[in-house]
């Protein structure tokens, strides 16, 4: 099997490669990246050392794809990963397209040319931000909490939100550039019969993840408390009652294996999560890594940011009925590791160019 991986000098692609070459035997896996991004380079010697065949590339450019092997199968994991991309003055919206939209129809390109399977790693913020900000939600612990006794949008349960969930705008310009992605995926599946999987990923966490807290906030939030940083809690009344979930891109590239294996899918989406399980808030996150590196007050910011949302868990029910999935690597162990990866690494969110 050969398999190619979009941004595999990222954090998720590099631990994909890893994870990919540890469980399948006898995989030629490859990759390409443009190393745009701050702590790229650092994956790059590793994923070297290890045997991965790298290529330097734009998948903006439809002609950086002409030097690439033919693959079997291509995962989606490179995109400009934060919600706020577009507006934050970071980049421009006409960028975040480039990026999350048409370097996809590119990547479909090369999948209808080598009639290969395409594995799109999209996100939860697909989802509706006034439907997810109208849910019913109250104080439990220092952490929001789903309302069950009142009335409940569709695809709404206590494992979290569903692939039924309202995908209605607005849900961001990332989310829309993602959700488009999603339908140029399937519409290419479907039309030129090969399969497609997508996966619409929450939170993602693990040692040696780079970036802001739009981007990781449990990596972000430890890095900056181990290293007494200012922190500050956001809309919501400046409390950190904010609450989502994590899961780890190891328990990802079990789902991505499963999928790869199961043969000529058309087009299915499933969400992948952590769940209620492997959730938790601001406040509760603080007070952990309290217990680890000494007290710390973060600031009381009430402003609220557009695109926010008090409380979003996925519900990967689906992904666990279809392949028997579900996140193998508890809350508790992920943040271990990322606590270990800053003692390790004192000045990691300086390196990866974070504003601190």
């Amino acid at each position: 099997m050969k398999i190619l991986i979009t941004g595999i000098c990222g954090f998720v692609g590099s631990r994909l490669a890893h994870a990919f070459q540890a469980r399948l035997e006898g995989a030629e896996i490859f990759g390409i990246d443009n190393l745009g991004r701050a702590g790229s380079e650092l994956n790059r010697p590793l994923l070297r050392r290890a045997g991965f065949r790298l290529f330097h590339g734009d998948l903006r450019l439809a002609s950086d794809f002409e030097g690439l092997p033919a693959a079997d199968w291509v995962i989606d994991a490179a995109a400009n990963p934060s919600v706020l991309a577009g507006v934050d003055g970071k980049s421009t919206s006409r960028q975040l397209l480039e990026h999350n939209l048409w370097s996809v129809v590119n990547t479909l390109e090369y999948c209808r040319q080598c009639n290969a399977g395409a594995i799109i790693l999209s996100s939860s913020r697909v989802y509706s931000v006034p439907a997810l900000a109208a849910l019913p939600v109250h104080a439990e612990g220092c952490a929001f909490r789903l309302d069950r006794s009142g009335s409940v949008q569709p695809g709404v349960s206590e494992r979290g939100i569903s692939e039924q969930f309202s995908v209605a705008p607005p849900v961001s310009l990332y989310g829309a550039s993602k959700l488009a992605s999603e339908t140029m995926a399937l519409e290419y599946g479907a039309t030129f019969g090969f399969p497609v999987w997508v996966n619409r990923c929450g939170v993602l966490a693990g040692a040696g993840q780079f970036g802001t807290a739009e981007q990781g906030i449990f990596s972000y939030w430890i890095h900056a408390h181990a290293g007494r940083h200012p922190l500050r809690y956001i809309g919501f009344g400046g409390h950190g009652w904010q609450v989502r979930d994590a899961f780890h891109p190891d328990d990802l590239a079990a789902l991505i294996i499963a999928q790869m294996r199961s043969g000529a899918n058309r087009g299915c989406v499933l969400n992948a999560g952590g769940g209620d399980d492997n959730s938790m808030s601001l406040a509760q996150l603080t007070a952990w890594c309290d217990d680890r590196f000494g007290a710390m007050t973060p600031v009381a910011d009430s402003v609220h940011r557009p695109f926010d949302v008090p409380w979003l868990v996925m519900d990967s029910g689906l992904a666990e009925k279809t392949f028997d999935w579900r996140p193998a690597k508890p809350l508790t162990a992920i943040l271990e590791e990322i606590a270990g990866h800053a003692r390790e690494n004192p000045g990691w969110l300086e390196y990866c160019g974070v504003a601190t």
